[in-house]
């Protein structure tokens, strides 16, 4: 799992590629967690274009993203989901919780 953080004015971007696992997934949360303290952003943007298999590991990432932009008062985006990944949001039902284009 690769995370790419570009920060624009508190609005952060996060573009995974990999696995998104539950290996893949520890990496990213650890990764999300520095650049959410570092950045304290407004919008959060989680792009999944790269990410080659999701489980249910990147449904808790998208959560715990989710909650932690609460907390910050900001908005999470999910954009660029594959189809495989798709499909495990939709059938966990993520799409009432967070944004996904």
């Amino acid at each position: 799992m690769e995370i790419q953080a570009t920060t624009i004015d508190r609005n952060l971007l996060l573009e995974l590629s990999g696995e998104l696992d539950h290996p893949g997934a520890r990496k990213a949360l650890r990764e999300l967690e520095q650049a959410l303290d570092a950045a304290l952003p407004r919008k959060l943007v989680l792009d999944l274009e790269g990410v080659t298999f999701m489980d249910s590991s990147g449904i808790a990432l998208i959560l715990h993203a989710q909650q932690k932009m609460q907390l910050l008062d900001g908005s999470l985006l999910v954009r660029g989901v594959p189809p495989q990944a798709r499909r495990v949001l939709e059938a966990a039902g993520i799409s009432r919780l967070v944004t996904i284009k």
